[in-house]
């Protein structure tokens, strides 16, 4: 269905393919897996046409269908959740937002005199929208929202209404109502609680088309693929099985590989000291000859390179007043939908609040209103005295400069810094050697989280804000950063739905929306989010391992 033959792929100096083949067969699901920056991203983006390999074929059948979903989503506005989901559905999709501009077009007063024209298109495009099936779609979509959190209400709700998260919702429906030949899905569980996740598993295994997809969610892996393809060292590698079948395998295949290349290190280093030890003798010289020649033709083995985790140290943030943010009789709502009704908080000095709730609770909102980006109704948000805050958000990732690379990223924020101090930053955030030379245009949503992070944490603020931090990094990456904020002296405040990110930072939990979602009354538990899940009985609404 799809292949890749023999294809190499490099930006600057940095390789990210070297003779690598690979192929999706039809109705086949498959686990991409591979470290942050290893391939991942660029290799989608060879089968939607939106990159090309420097050498070799990408061969993509052209009646093909093929629906992408990826972590940045476009602007989304103007439309219904509804229309939005269905926009992703061809000739349908193209045909039921006819109907609505249509509907708009005969209830306009000012176009009254053109009304015939109107209603003769009205009756040609509605006759098409039914012949293709386009009511059974809507009823189709209503469904998909359904499974992945939606109520009716926001279904039929304006869609620039939404929080970040639940936009990633709808982009996520409309490549499911595609129902295109083959899926990509670039980390589809980022953004849903549990119930959606438990819905989508069952969409997947149940799909008759092919899906290729990454995800650092085990279990969801285990429960869908039968096939892995790692990117490991500018090679792709298939092994037949679950991710857990993956890890076995592959720690298989380790330690057989270090095996061998123990037993070839001997002997190249035998035959290697007969040479040294025979070269000046002329009776041995043939013999000498022919070992030389014998050891250039042989296949040397070579140990994949291992990542090395760098701990990230942190530098003493300045001393902040005791009293970091308060938060009296906050007020939000978004059309008929209310968050916040008279919400009071106070954070001190050296506390660490996970914020739980359901995607739409208001945790997005409440973070972006300590943090000055957008404002409440009515009520306050003050901060307090000696505050230096960092605000880590998706959006943070739009202000890194495409065309620099890491390395002048890093130089340009911080000139005072030499280069030493800037390659280890660098190197605690997994970008070693060449890694620093790439162009931020070419680096995944993982690489991008991490130098947005980085250049964040450099000079530490002591107020952190953080809005899924964890999202697109790897299990590496990500325990590297739990071990790092646990040494942070300063205050935080955190969204995640990371459990490995919760229990080891969690001090205070802040739950939003209660187990409906919908609660407009926060609770407070003073506790560990370890100590809020054992006197609660089970984890927090919207968390997954």
């Amino acid at each position: 269905m799809i292949s890749f033959s023999n294809i190499h792929k490099q930006y600057g100096k940095q390789l990210i393919f070297v003779d690598a083949s690979f192929q999706l067969n039809p109705g086949e699901k498959v686990g991409l897996v591979g470290p942050n920056g290893s391939g991942k991203t660029t290799l989608f983006r060879m089968v939607v046409g939106e990159d090309a390999p420097d050498e070799g074929d990408v061969s993509v059948p052209k009646r093909l269908t093929i629906g992408y979903f990826r972590q940045d989503v476009e602007e989304m506005r103007g439309r219904s959740v509804l229309d939005e989901a269905i926009a992703g559905s061809g000739r349908v999709g193209d045909l039921h937002h006819e109907l609505e501009d249509l509907h708009r077009a005969m209830d306009d007063p000012e176009r009254a005199a053109d009304l015939d024209r109107i209603l003769a298109r009205f009756g040609d495009v509605q006759h098409e929208y039914e012949h293709l099936g386009g009511y059974a779609l809507e009823a189709q979509a209503r469904e998909v929202l359904h499974g992945l959190g939606f109520q009716d209400d926001q279904i039929d709700g304006d869609v620039g209404a939404l929080s970040g998260g639940w936009k990633m919702r709808v982009a996520l429906a409309r490549v499911l109502l595609g129902r295109p030949d083959v899926l990509l899905m670039d980390e589809p569980t980022n953004h849903l609680d549990i119930e959606s996740i438990i819905w989508l598993e069952q969409f997947l295994k149940s799909y008759p088309g092919a899906l290729l997809m990454t995800s650092h969610d085990r279990e969801f892996m285990n429960r869908i693929v039968s096939r892995i393809a790692e990117i490991d060292a500018g090679e792709i590698v298939a092994y037949s099985g679950n991710y857990d079948f993956y890890e076995r395998e592959r720690a298989i295949r380790e330690t057989n590989l270090q095996a061998a290349f123990a037993r070839q290190q001997s002997m190249l280093a035998k035959e290697q000291r007969f040479i040294e030890r025979f070269k000046t003798h002329a009776a041995k010289a043939a013999q000498v000859q022919s070992r030389i020649k014998a050891l250039d033709k042989i296949d040397r083995i070579e140990l994949p390179r291992k990542r090395q985790v760098v701990k990230f140290e942190f530098r003493v943030p300045p001393r902040s007043g005791d009293q970091v943010a308060v938060i009296e009789n906050l007020h939000k709502r978004y059309g008929p939908r209310v968050i916040y009704e008279g919400f009071s908080l106070t954070i001190r000095r050296g506390e660490r609040w996970a914020v739980m709730g359901k995607n739409g609770a208001g945790k997005t909102t409440l973070l972006k209103m300590i943090a000055g980006v957008s404002a409440p109704d009515a009520g306050s948000v003050r901060l307090g005295a000696s505050l230096h805050m960092g605000y880590f958000a998706q959006q943070s990732l739009d202000v890194l400069d495409p065309d620099l690379t890491i390395l002048e990223q890093l130089q340009n924020d911080f000139p005072q810094d030499g280069i030493g101090s800037l390659r280890t930053l660098a190197g605690a955030f997994q970008f070693s050697g060449d890694d620093v030379d790439k162009k931020i245009r070419a680096l995944s949503g993982g690489e991008k989280s991490r130098l947005a992070m980085a250049r964040m944490l450099y000079n530490p603020p002591n107020f952190l804000v953080l809005d899924e931090p964890t999202n697109h990094l790897d299990l590496a990456t990500k325990e590297m950063l739990v071990e790092a904020l646990k040494d942070f002296e300063g205050t935080m405040i955190f969204v995640s739905h990371d459990r490995t990110f919760l229990r080891g930072l969690g001090s205070r939990v802040l739950e939003l929306g209660g187990e409906s979602g919908t609660d407009r009354h926060p609770r407070v538990y003073p506790g560990s989010y370890i100590e809020y899940v054992q006197k609660i009985g089970h984890e927090a609404p919207g968390i997954y391992s």
